[in-house]
């Protein structure tokens, strides 16, 4: 009887100024079958600080927040 949790995550883009929505799953495992999971959502705005994040978002956030992006953001909080 060994219980393991299982971390998982998968990545949405959404909307003009590309937020980055992480989901992370979480499953607890007992020999080979699935007992209970649950999910956690978090958000990244284009003005985040993402350099404590997964490479994955890193990454993400590098190539989808151009200074286009950043000033567009910026200019609709006005």
């Amino acid at each position: 009887m060994a219980l393991t949790k299982e971390v998982t995550y998968d990545y949405e883009i959404r909307g003009q100024f590309k937020t980055i929505q992480q989901r992370t799953r979480t499953a607890i495992v007992e020999d080979g079958a699935e007992l209970s999971f649950s999910y956690h959502r978090t958000s990244f705005m284009c003005d985040a600080d993402v350099s404590s994040e997964s490479d994955e978002v890193q990454a993400m956030a590098s190539s989808l927040w151009t200074d286009a992006v950043k000033a567009a953001y910026e200019a609709s909080k006005e």
